[in-house]
């Protein structure tokens, strides 16, 4: 053992050299400094190819959750919000009937809280949210709900005016409770969906940098070899070079297109659906109080204010401008624009139908008010109502398509990214060392 570090003679000198010295030595040879480059620019090589692969992963995962994760739960809990605030105006409309209610508006409301119950179970299913005391609110007290709207239609049907009294408690109920814990859950699903597109569309701060390092690296390395060894290129390392610029320009290019993607997916999308949501809501909320106003029968002067204050917020005090103007001067697709103009129009009919219906109230023509809300003329706040709904409808998913379409071309950016890399990687590993051993073989 120890013959094997024994100092042995140098040849030059006569003097006996240890292994450190011998070690000291080749490292600063010609061979030992070719075999240090070689080895640090196969670690930063590695390093920007790790760097690609598990950025792409991880943003590609980010970009199939706002396709298939986040991006449906907020249109779930839209949905939710929605539906909840449609059934509570459609209750408060059918119950100025006096007796049955129309069927048209039983069965909306019987399909408002089946499509309610839909989106909690889509919500709860998908797991994650960040308002589980909402989640478990809205689950409890949907029940409690239709109960009291059963009751008050039982005692309508009866022509009691207990029914009032019920009908007011369940709508009480759904605005109290049910609606912000409604709202609370779309919110943190949209919260959840901007994160997810902010994170794919995230630039790779760390991938690009280490390639571009790692190709200046490699550039130098051949300057070195050329001025050292007098050839002019070094097939290894040219093809090493090479697949570092293509992994470079693979991320980059991916990069852009699903940047664009999502960010046309949110401005053209999501962003158009959360405003347009807000104005149908506020809409839904206004309808509500409009019925409930004339259910109360001389003492809703709450609900006719909350009329006016939802009212404002869709059209203005005038009725043509609001939010719906804000929107429809803003959004960036002509589709949307178009339809919301239709909807402006209808906010308009409506806006105008209300104020005929609270001179009639007002001045003791009951039935005739009530014949403006809930009647089927043209020019009725119902009717108006119900093309207004349906415009805002066709808007949301107008920008509900665009949405899907974005993402579906913001995942199409990200494939095959991750294997072509790695085989990039790979490639430029193997020329790197193909090219420096090359050299080094020639010193032995």
């Amino acid at each position: 053992m120890a013959l094997l570090t024994a100092p042995v003679p140098d040849v030059r000198t006569g003097t006996r050299v240890g292994p450190g010295s011998r070690i000291a030595a080749r490292a600063r040879s010609t061979p030992g400094r070719l075999t240090a480059l070689m080895v640090l620019l196969a670690l930063l090589g590695l390093l920007a190819g790790i760097a690609s692969v598990v950025g792409i992963m991880q943003r590609s995962a980010l970009v199939d959750g706002v396709r298939n994760g986040s991006g449906p739960l907020a249109i779930q809990a839209q949905q939710l919000y929605r539906s909840l605030s449609d059934a509570d105006a459609t209750a408060a409309s059918a119950f100025l009937s006096n007796g049955v209610e129309p069927a048209a508006l039983r069965e909306r409301y019987q399909n408002d809280i089946a499509a309610a119950s839909a989106a909690l179970a889509a919500v709860t299913a998908g797991g994650g949210t960040d308002e589980p005391a909402a989640l478990r609110q809205v689950s409890t007290q949907l029940p409690v709900y239709t109960g009291l709207v059963d009751t008050a239609r039982t005692y309508n049907r009866l022509g009691k005016p207990l029914g009032a009294a019920y009908l007011r408690e369940a709508s009480g109920l759904m605005r109290e409770q049910l609606l912000p814990a409604a709202k609370a859950l779309y919110l943190s699903e949209n919260t959840r969906l901007g994160i997810d597109i902010d994170g794919g569309a995230e630039f790779p701060w760390l991938a690009i940098p280490l390639l571009v390092i790692t190709i200046a690296g490699l550039v130098l390395a051949q300057r070195y070899l050329s001025r050292r060894t007098h050839r002019l290129l070094n097939v290894g390392l040219v093809v090493a070079t090479g697949a570092a610029v293509l992994m470079l320009g693979w991320i980059t290019l991916s990069w852009g297109t699903v940047y664009s993607h999502l960010d046309a997916g949110r401005q053209r999308g999501s962003s158009q659906v959360d405003f347009i949501a807000r104005v149908r809501i506020a809409a839904l909320t206004a309808r509500a109080d409009e019925a409930l106003t004339l259910v109360a029968r001389g003492s809703g002067s709450a609900f006719d204010k909350g009329f006016d204050d939802s009212m404002r917020e869709v059209a203005g005090d005038d009725g043509v401008s609001g939010e719906l103007t804000e929107i429809r001067d803003s959004t960036p697709d002509p589709a949307v624009h178009d339809v919301l103009e239709t909807a402006r129009t209808d906010a308009k009919t409506w806006y105008d139908a209300h104020r005929k219906l609270r001179v009639e109230d007002n001045g003791g023509n009951y039935n005739g008010a009530v014949k403006l809300a809930i009647g089927d003329d043209p020019a009725s706040a119902a009717s108006a109502f119900n093309r207004l709904d349906s415009d805002l409808a066709k808007g949301i998913a107008t920008a509900s398509a665009t949405f899907d379409r974005e993402a579906r071309g913001a995942a199409d950016g990200f494939a095959v990214a991750a294997p072509g890399l790695v085989v990039l990687t790979l490639l430029m590993l193997v020329g790197l060392v193909a090219g420096f051993q090359q050299r080094i073989a020639e010193y032995r």
